[in-house]
């Protein structure tokens, strides 16, 4: 096991056992019997193990939903329902730190902790769009289109709340909220009757 896993295994099992954050990089350190030297060179600071912590779940989910042998036949709408439904079980394996981290509020983590696992849902997020213009399954509207993988990243979080709320048994309802939530973003995103109706209004405009 590489040194950043543990160094994040370790900080998950002392806010699980301890419920906080532990005082400082050197009783980490000291707990995994390293020196606080080999933890600075990782990380510059417990928050930034937190931080990492969020990516790998991600990162995880990511890596596990596109790999699928059916990944790359699925449309983009399919794409994003696979990857919630595989992260919302990577989370399950983490649920005790996610609820810590929400902590009683029942809010996200601080924005600076999930910073780097926004980035890089974005990014995902952003390629999914793309790939969906190419389809035809996104429609491109001047201003708009550019904001859409945000939308996507506050739909994120909408899912992550439901999930830490969800009391159904096996998280159904969190499924249920999943589909709910997908459909109703590709409806809004895709092409409309409006759409329709302003290529009918350009089109005459062109050729008066």
């Amino acid at each position: 096991m590489e040194i950043r896993e543990r160094i994040r295994e370790a900080y998950i099992t002392y806010v699980l056992e301890h419920g906080k954050m532990p005082p400082s990089p050197f009783v980490l350190a000291r707990q995994l019997g390293i020196p606080e030297s080999d933890f600075y060179a990782e990380y510059n600071s417990l928050h930034a193990v937190e931080a990492d912590v969020w990516l790998q779940i991600f990162e995880q989910a990511r890596q596990q939903t596109t790999t699928q042998e059916t990944y790359e036949r699925y449309s983009v709408r399919e794409k994003l329902l696979a990857f919630y439904y595989t992260w919302v079980e990577v989370l399950k394996q983490n649920r005790s730190f996610v609820l810590y981290a929400f902590g009683t509020g029942q809010h996200p983590p601080h924005s600076q902790t999930i910073n780097p696992f926004r980035q890089a849902f974005i990014r995902y997020a952003h390629e999914l769009v793309a790939e969906g213009r190419n389809t035809g399954e996104v429609v491109n509207r001047p201003v708009v289109t550019e904001r859409y993988a945000d939308g996507f990243w506050l739909q994120a979080l909408f899912v992550l709340r439901f999930w830490v709320r969800d009391n159904s048994p096996g998280f159904e309802l969190t499924d249920a909220a999943i589909e709910k939530a997908v459909n109703a973003s590709f409806d809004l995103i895709g092409k409309s009757p409006l759409d329709s109706l302003f290529d009918l209004g350009k089109f005459v405009y062109q050729n008066r």
